[in-house]
């Protein structure tokens, strides 16, 4: 039996854009040998979500939050050690569905004889085959499926995915965190959805970052927070819905088969709505610098900061009675 052809795939943000990417690697492993160069905590995705693909854990230093152009403070050393060990798997291809030079470049660096990507800034000089960007509302998932169809792969789009199937479960999880502050819902917020969800008996979790724990302890809430990507498996294995704000969680959830309803504000839902038939969106305010990458032009992100939970309340109420089962069936722990 003929060997596959080796393809490296670049996904080097965040945990939302990695389990976005999933359709992709899924359907790449059935037909190469898959590397995939991504952050650490694709390790603890890659047994659960695409077991077949190999994972090269990575943080390269443009991907920091701050100071990610302090060159003098860049691992050198670790980044020459990378490319030569990339050099050494003599990759057939090699694919990113951003719009990023720099991952172009690597790319270029890794020595694959076939590069795909969505050229920018002349960055097609680094690609082999240049490929034409879906649209400006596209979702990002059309970025992988533009990227599986240029190597012969058939993905189904966001809409058409069918959820893996799970055993019922009564539990709302609620996680009030994000990776970037600008995305966060203020807690109260998320403290009034939790007390008039109990009030219908709905059994809820509420889970939040590091920051926000003593808050949330400081209101007598017995909140958790999952400390890694395996500690968040397990509570979404436990969820019947999930609430929260543009999130990693979020995607993490819709990609477990977890119905997910999320409160946007400074980003699209357009380009990052959870991979989920039944995932449900609350839009913020407008605001026409949106959408924001890392941060707000203003003191406080009134997008989400103006948005009371009284408003978002009965699109909850009618998103827990379609997807929870009713009162009188629910377990009470």
């Amino acid at each position: 039996m003929a060997a596959k052809p080796k393809l490296l795939v670049l996904e080097l943000w965040g945990l939302g854009d990695l389990v976005i990417a999933t359709p992709f690697l899924r359907a790449a492993a059935e037909k190469f040998t898959v590397t995939l160069l991504a952050k650490p905590f694709a390790l603890e995705l890659q047994p659960r979500l695409w077991p077949a693909v190999q994972v090269l854990p990575c943080t390269p230093p443009w991907t920091a939050f701050r100071g990610k152009y302090h060159f003098w403070r860049w691992p050198w050393r670790e980044m020459l050690q990378l490319r030569q060990r990339l050099m050494a798997e003599k990759f057939d291809c090699a694919v990113s569905a951003r719009w990023d030079p720099r991952d172009h470049f690597v790319l270029k660096l890794s020595g694959a004889r076939e590069r795909f990507g969505f050229p920018r800034l002349n960055s097609g000089r680094f690609l082999t085959q240049s490929l034409t960007q879906p649209g400006p509302l596209a979702h990002r998932s059309e970025f992988w499926r533009t990227a599986g169809h240029a190597l012969g792969l058939e993905l189904p789009a966001r809409e058409e995915m069918i959820p893996p199937p799970r055993r019922h479960q009564s539990i709302a999880l609620i996680h009030t965190g994000a990776r970037l502050p600008a995305r966060v819902w203020p807690l109260e917020n998320f403290q009034r959805l939790a007390t008039r969800l109990r009030e219908k008996n709905v059994l809820v979790q509420i889970a939040c970052d590091p920051n926000q724990l003593a808050w949330w302890q400081g209101q007598g809430e017995n909140a958790t927070c999952p400390h890694n990507v395996t500690e968040l498996f397990t509570l979404v294995d436990r969820a019947g819905i999930f609430i929260g704000n543009c999130s990693g969680p979020g995607h993490l959830a819709a990609i477990c088969g977890v119905p997910t309803f999320t409160i946007y504000g400074p980003s699209l839902h357009e380009w990052f709505a959870p991979m989920h038939p039944a995932a449900e969106i609350f839009e913020g305010r407008a605001c026409p610098y949106k959408p924001c990458s890392d941060y707000c032009r203003f003191a406080k992100p009134f997008c989400l900061g103006d948005v009371k939970a009284d408003e978002v309340w009965p699109r909850v109420e009618k998103f827990v009675e379609r997807h929870l089962p009713p009162a009188s069936q629910r377990r009470i722990e």
